[in-house]
């Protein structure tokens, strides 16, 4: 887990209320996560995807205690992904076996029609006993500044977070960079090129821990 365990990539953000801000930030905070859950994928239906938040330190509980949420002025939880997909070559294999089978057994090659259910039959069989593929990305939320700090590296993973944010809590999510702070604070965009100084000069690279997002 990032949060806990020091990943090298975040993006940072800063929160508006859409609304009235709450009045009670940590039953709001809980409220909302809670509306987002994660949901495990229905292994009877189709779906091959389901995503929503978990605690930090348990991904498989969306209690979201107040002594599992709520750290100092910050908020720490996950954004679990889960992903189940039956691999097209183990598809292929067993309908192959099958088919074989059919074969021998009726002395023909299985019809179209015959063919199609048992792939359908397969697919729910196959789907029962994979192991889905299991994502969490942690978020820390000052509680004070309502700065947001989401620890992915996939502009969009990140941006679905940001999305399920504004969905459960009400906000609206915007990117923190130099020219949305200089924006903020009056400073001319202009202002932030370069220096006389430093044109021409040979400027040494440096690596960024931390992605950007422009200001939607």
């Amino acid at each position: 887990m990032p949060v806990l365990r020091g990943a090298v990539t975040f993006s940072r953000f800063r929160t508006e209320p859409a609304k009235d801000a709450p009045s009670d930030v940590k039953r709001w905070m809980t409220k909302g996560l809670k509306s987002h859950a994660f949901e495990p994928i229905d292994r009877r239906s189709e779906e091959e995807r389901a995503a929503g938040f978990v605690e930090l330190e348990n991904p498989e509980s969306s209690e979201f205690a107040t002594g599992n949420l709520f750290y100092g002025e910050y908020a720490l939880f996950s954004f679990r992904i889960d992903t189940l997909k039956v691999p097209a070559s183990m598809m292929k294999s067993e309908l192959d076996k099958w088919a074989a089978a059919f074969g021998k057994e009726n002395g023909r090659p299985p019809a179209r029609a015959e063919k199609n259910k048992q792939r359908a039959e397969l697919k729910q069989l196959l789907r029962q006993r994979a192991v889905p593929r299991t994502s969490t990305l942690d978020v820390t939320w000052n509680l004070k500044t309502h700065t947001v700090q989401v620890w992915a590296a996939s502009r969009k993973t990140v941006d679905e977070i940001c999305v399920a944010l504004e969905g459960a809590l009400a906000v609206k999510v915007i990117g923190i960079t130099p020219a949305s702070m200089a924006q903020r604070a009056g400073i001319d965009e202009k202002a932030l090129g370069p220096t006389a100084e430093l044109i021409g000069m040979d400027l040494p690279a440096t690596a960024s821990v931390e992605d950007t997002h422009g200001e939607a």
